[in-house]
């Protein structure tokens, strides 16, 4: 099952690659390599060119059952798509047409789910506040009291439920005028990966208890909610027990206090756990950082693996 070459059941997050694919011709034939069949699309500093897919899914046989909204556009600071929940008008309607666009790019390469990540909190603030909390949490080795640092994250994040409410509120309206237009393409809420991002544990909720009804599913990520844990908010077992029956997918890599996107194995997270939180046919992407190669994706799929996923 692990041996190069020879295909494995897991999707392969195209983030892996980082810059030094350019093209997904190249990223279809390496993942190929590897013993990979799908593909998402993920987030990259620069979009790989699409020339050639056809023609590589053709003679490989690889899908792309799902892509990260915003991986046709560069990582260049504040992405349209992160503004579903804005307050603006201006704003909130150039983020549905960014999402729009990838949709239309879904359906044209036969992806079936579209991964929306969450966004920030617009109050100034709180904003304010969440950068002060990062300096403190950069900086956690010289904190006299850890526990007391713990506690302002989790007060913290109350407060950005409290105050997003209304951004909530706009974050449904843009969410079910999705759902409503393109019922063909799933679309999957993962998790904010800051701790001003107003989807925390109990907007997710919110969002979800109002919309799953409607088609909305959870996608999860096991490495940003590892970090948040380490800070002292919701941990895995109490995302998966309660989100876990909307799962569409998940993206797999390895976390270890506020490192992310560390190869499956090398961390602290308990797979034991997600293993029995997983439905059978959620789809599983192996999404490591592109600081890593070859091998250690190998060897994640390995890990993934042995231990039942």
């Amino acid at each position: 099952m692990t041996t190069p070459g020879i295909p494995n059941e897991f999707s392969l997050s195209t983030t892996c690659f980082g810059t030094r694919l350019t093209s997904i011709q190249d990223q279809i034939f390496a993942a190929v390599g590897m013993g990979f069949r799908r593909l998402e699309l993920g987030l990259a500093e620069s979009p790989a060119s699409m020339d050639g897919l056809l023609e590589s899914q053709r003679e490989t046989g690889v899908t792309i059952p799902s892509l990260v909204a915003g991986c046709r556009d560069p990582l260049n600071g504040s992405m349209a798509v992160d503004r579903l929940s804005s307050l603006d008008p201006v704003l909130r309607e150039r983020a549905l047409n960014a999402v729009r666009r990838h949709e239309r790019l879904a359906r044209t390469w036969g992806c079936r789910t579209l991964v929306v990540r969450g966004s920030r909190i617009e109050d100034p603030v709180l904003s304010r506040r969440a950068r002060a909390l990062e300096r403190r949490l950069a900086e956690r080795h010289t904190e006299p009291d850890p526990a007391l640092l713990r506690e302002d994250v989790r007060d913290f994040v109350k407060e950005v439920a409290r105050q997003g409410h209304h951004q909530a509120q706009e974050f449904c309206r843009s969410l079910h005028t999705l759902l409503c237009e393109v019922p063909d393409v799933k679309l999957a809420l993962e998790p904010g990966r800051h701790i001003d991002d107003l989807l925390c544990f109990d907007v997710m909720g919110w969002v979800l208890d109002d919309l799953a009804p409607r088609g909305l599913s959870y996608w999860h990520d096991v490495g940003y909610i590892h970090a948040r844990e380490s800070l002292g908010l919701p941990d895995q077992g109490m995302w998966l027990e309660a989100y876990g029956q909307h799962m569409a997918g998940i993206h797999l890599q390895d976390a270890a206090d506020a490192e992310t996107e560390m190869p499956v194995g090398l961390g602290e997270v308990d797979f034991h756990l997600l293993r029995e939180y997983v439905p059978r046919g959620a789809e599983r992407v192996v999404e490591i950082g592109p600081c890593h190669g070859r091998a250690e994706i190998l060897s994640s799929v390995q890990f993934l693996v042995e231990h039942g996923f």
